[in-house]
């Protein structure tokens, strides 16, 4: 097929539009396309009249000659490369191999692994999703934590109750990003997301999707135990060869298994604290944390689109300083109409995160606003350093909070001061607020380094640093603040263990997560034979 980019339409174009445009560039008659498939669609808004520009990729008759004659640099061959894996390996596998952890790194893996035959068991510590929903809006409505199944435990994983955002920086040339969303698309997603630029699902879309996964696993030979929790490795001579595990109920069961994935999610301290005293090498590592900041979805859409805003979903930002204290200050997870999340999952302990639906409705837009923080941060020098750096301000925050999340307007913040009341800006949250003082939870140099990087962030979008916007805190679940360390055929230093996803230091998001957990399977297969022919 051929392939078209920068094409330009106005807003309010019509699919004939693009067709004619398609039919110009080309030089051909109408008659002679056969199809076209949209690849990209992304707003430009840098100038006074705001745009779609597509690309796309048409088939059209006498290609060859077409393309001859075309002398346009954003004309070409399209060249695509379809992901396409072989399982290789020929070692016999004695046992089924288990997954420990249902997010999306651990269910792309166990899809990948059923489809060619090795009948993967997951284990995953909370509840399948369509349970797991009820049990979080009863802690949004009433503040009941289920520790084992929450906002972040769970099947589907963190990214369960977020905006979904599916947009990943990592590159793959062998088409595992197109695959990923090509599977969600099969499995219940608008197709818009094979094209748009910076794809959501939103969370009630996702939840179905993760759902219907599942049952396609299963069909292929996958078996899953929710609302089970690992306990303990059996190791023996540095390999693995089984693992500990209690139900709900207080069951207690082995299962035995030579391979054993650890898709964690980065919230299952427990489980870290656990596997350190196994001797899996782990090391701390660089993230990031601080608080959520609320706008006006208006304020937002006319800042990015002008007097075109009407016309346009809802706009997002993406915005980023490096300030003269060595700090990164940037933005992250931005949830456009959106909704703050109380996303705890440790008693006494309080976090948050964001979350939008697929339509994006909401009055508010919000975001992360978070400063980067290193080892040298970390209370202690152990690989656990940084997980007892998020426990103490989310203890902190529950406190300051009185258990409901901690809301401040960021004047206020910038005097230290409690606040008593709103502006035109009131909270959008899931889980009950309290005005509040976030100086009292988060230490100095994440405090002025927020306050430099919010007002810098005004030069960039408009008002950004309103006297009422509002802040909520803690945002500390970033990305995880360890990594699992693992060789270039994906083990840890006991043989048979494969650390995957966002948990283990690998990912970034649903995406790269998904990723991960099909880099993973491949390095299975390459090494097994499959249990099934």
């Amino acid at each position: 097929m051929i392939r078209i980019s920068q094409i330009k339409l106005h807003i309010n174009h019509s699919e004939a539009d693009l067709i004619a445009e398609i039919v110009r560039i080309l030089k051909v008659s109408h008659e002679s396309i056969k199809e076209y498939k949209i690849k990209k669609k992304s707003i430009d808004a840098r100038k006074d009249m705001v745009k779609y520009i597509y690309s796309v990729d048409v088939a059209v008759k006498n290609q060859e000659k077409v393309i001859k004659k075309i002398k346009n640099v954003n004309v070409s061959i399209s060249n695509d490369k379809k992901y396409y894996f072989t399982p290789s390996g020929g070692k016999k596998l004695n046992k089924r191999p288990v997954i420990v952890g249902c997010g999306p790194a651990g269910i792309f893996c166990a899809y990948m692994l059923a489809k060619c035959g090795y009948s993967p068991i997951v284990i995953e510590r909370g509840s399948r999703v369509e349970e797991r929903t009820k049990i979080v809006n009863n802690f949004f409505n009433t503040g009941n934590l289920d520790t084992e199944s929450n906002v972040q435990f769970g099947e589907g994983g963190a990214g369960t109750f977020s905006d979904g955002k599916l947009n990943t920086m990592v590159k793959d040339k062998l088409g595992r990003n197109d695959f990923v969303l090509e599977t969600f698309v099969r499995n219940g997603a608008d197709e818009k997301i094979l094209y748009v630029n910076k794809p959501h699902i939103g969370t009630d879309v996702l939840s179905e999707v993760i759902k219907n996964m599942r049952n396609e696993a299963i069909g292929y030979g996958a078996e899953f135990h929710f609302d089970t929790k690992l306990t303990d490795l059996i190791i023996k001579d540095n390999c693995i060869h089984g693992i500990k595990t209690i139900s709900k109920d207080g069951k207690e069961n082995i299962f035995d298994c030579e391979v054993l994935v650890l898709a964690l999610g980065h919230s299952a301290r427990d489980t870290f604290e656990m596997i350190y005293e196994k001797d899996i090498i782990i090391e701390p590592k660089s993230f990031a944390m601080g608080v959520r900041i609320e706008h006006p979805q208006l304020q937002i859409d006319e800042s990015q689109y002008g007097n075109f805003h009407k016309s346009l979903p809802a706009a997002d930002y993406k915005l980023a300083t490096n300030l003269p204290n060595g700090r990164g200050v940037y933005s992250f997870c931005m949830c456009p109409g959106g909704y703050v999340v109380n996303s705890s999952s440790e008693k006494g302990h309080l976090a948050v995160n964001g979350m939008s639906y697929s339509k994006r409705n909401g009055k508010n837009a919000n975001s992360a606003m978070i400063v980067t923080v290193t080892p040298n941060d970390f209370p202690d020098n152990t690989p656990l350093g940084g997980i007892k750096l998020q426990r103490q301000l989310e203890k902190a925050s529950f406190t300051e909070g009185n258990s409901n999340i901690p809301v401040q307007l960021f004047e206020d913040f910038k005097l230290n001061r409690k606040s008593t009341g709103y502006g035109d800006v009131r909270p959008q949250a899931k889980g009950n607020t309290q005005l509040s003082n976030l100086r009292n939870i988060l230490p100095n140099y994440m405090c002025e380094s927020l306050i430099m990087g919010i007002d810098s962030f005004s030069t960039k979008i408009k008002n950004y640093n309103r006297p009422d916007a509002i802040l909520s805190g803690v945002e500390s679940r970033t990305s995880s603040p360890l990594r699992i360390l693992r060789n270039d055929v994906f083990q840890s230093n006991i043989e048979g263990i494969y650390p995957c996803g966002e948990g283990a230091g690998y990912a970034g998001g649903i995406t790269s997560a998904s990723m991960d957990g099909i880099k993973v399977f491949e390095a299975i297969c390459n090494k097994y034979a499959p249990l099934t022919d």
